[in-house]
């Protein structure tokens, strides 16, 4: 009877904290309050709204920051209260509450870019689209402008104290990225379509060095070009001197050796800045456990235990690429490149003749010198020229009362009395 007693009333207890928690009576410290000591009635209210705000009463600190705005618009408590609205949104949550966040923080960014909390703002805008990723196997989006956002904040504040997290982040994120790629590269690799294998595998080797499998990226990548021919060696022999010398403690490492060997290629030497890294990784990496592994099916979020903890991230997003095989391609990237140009005489297409109205297989050959001119096939047999039909169109279909007016004017069929008659 004491433990039942025990038990219900600790559930009750949980149960009243909730309740409370839910209500707004427990405090959630705000990270940026003004502590400066005054009764100023822009001051007054950018404090209710603080307080609101830590009590969770999202809709009333709102409505308060927004009357500040409007009534004190000099105040020097302005960049302040349009910076909370943001952090109301950002600690109300939801994908309406992130999505009103990311737009007030744009603004405030805007509008006072040489800020200190403009940085943060920015760190806030990478850290919702971070906490929205989803694994490889999944949507990407949230992924790509997570490392879009994160990318900015390494360009436009390179010294804020958030650019170390960012730079972190930035590697967790291209390790998502990479790894969706290489699962796409493996399943092309699977079903024997070898161009399509090389071409994804390489590319999560080129653009992510930091991935944690860059290595096997690059040894089934070669694997593939020696599938596809002895015209490809090239592509395979610099995949085995990558794995040599930017990857020297791979499991790969050794037998890329003894492949480059064989092809009597030259074998590089390790880089120390690589064996370095490398080894720096290999000790510091948190292997997913059986268990966590297990559980990670039903979990959302990607695990990033395997990114890498050191090193520059790459300053460039995923750019599709193309197989090497595909003409046009720039050797050894698959990346083709399409450049236009501005068209100076913007009338060429009204006064220039249409190409479908005289193609050259239609052109009749010019007659010989002292030659008579050739009837026109018009002429010869009473059709109109290719020049004189209509060109082809979606609305060339004639209506109803057309097919039936051609079904009348066609001649009769022939009976036997009008075989029988003799002809004009």
């Amino acid at each position: 009877m004491m433990l039942r007693s025990l038990i219900r009333y600790t559930g009750t207890l949980a149960a009243l904290a909730v309740l409370l928690s839910s209500c707004g009576l427990r405090r959630h410290p705000y990270q940026n309050p003004i502590t400066k000591d005054t009764q100023q009635p822009d001051k007054v209210l950018f404090d209710k709204a603080v307080n609101d705000l830590e009590h969770s009463k999202y809709e009333i600190a709102r409505l308060t920051l927004q009357t500040l705005i409007n009534t004190y618009d000099t105040s020097e408590y302005l960049a302040k209260a349009k910076l909370a609205i943001a952090d109301s949104w950002y600690r109300e949550g939801g994908a309406h509450g992130l999505a009103q966040a990311e737009a007030e923080y744009k603004d405030f960014i805007l509008f006072y870019p040489q800020m200190e909390e403009s940085a943060e703002a920015q760190e806030k805008v990478c850290d919702i689209h971070y906490k929205q990723m989803e694994k490889a196997d999944r949507d990407q989006t949230h992924a790509q402008r997570a490392e879009d956002e994160c990318r900015q904040l390494l360009v436009q504040f390179p010294n804020s104290k958030f650019a170390p997290e960012a730079q972190q982040k930035l590697r967790d994120i291209q390790e998502v990225e990479a790894e969706a790629e290489f699962r796409v590269g493996s399943l092309y690799r699977a079903k024997g379509s070898f161009p399509a294998a090389a071409n994804r595998l390489q590319g999560a080797a080129d653009q992510f060095p930091l991935y944690s499998r860059a290595d096997d990226a690059l040894w089934f990548a070669a694997e593939a070009y020696q599938r596809m021919g002895d015209r490809f060696e090239n592509q395979q022999a610099a995949d085995y001197s990558r794995i040599v010398k930017d990857y020297p403690l791979s499991d790969h490492a050794d037998a890329a050796k003894q492949k480059l060997q064989a092809m009597n290629r030259p074998v590089p030497e390790a880089d120390p800045v690589a064996y370095a890294r490398m080894k720096y990784e290999l000790e510091n990496q948190q292997k997913p456990g059986a268990v966590s592994q297990a559980l990670g099916v039903f979990k959302a979020h990607p695990d990033m235990r395997m990114a890498a903890k050191s090193g520059s991230p790459a300053m460039q997003g995923l750019r599709p690429t193309i197989p090497v095989s595909v003409p046009g391609g720039v050797a050894g990237a698959g990346i083709n490149e399409v450049n236009a140009a501005v068209v100076s005489d913007t009338s060429a297409l009204d006064k220039g003749p249409d190409a479908r109205a005289n193609p050259p297989a239609e052109t009749a050959a010019a007659p010989a010198a002292g030659a008579a001119p050739a009837e026109p096939a018009a002429a010869q047999t009473n059709t109109p020229t290719l020049a004189q039909q209509p060109l082809p169109s979606n609305h060339n279909i004639a209506p109803k009362k057309q097919k039936k007016a051609k079904k009348s004017k066609q001649p009769p069929p022939p009976t036997a009395e009008t075989a029988q008659q003799p002809q004009p």
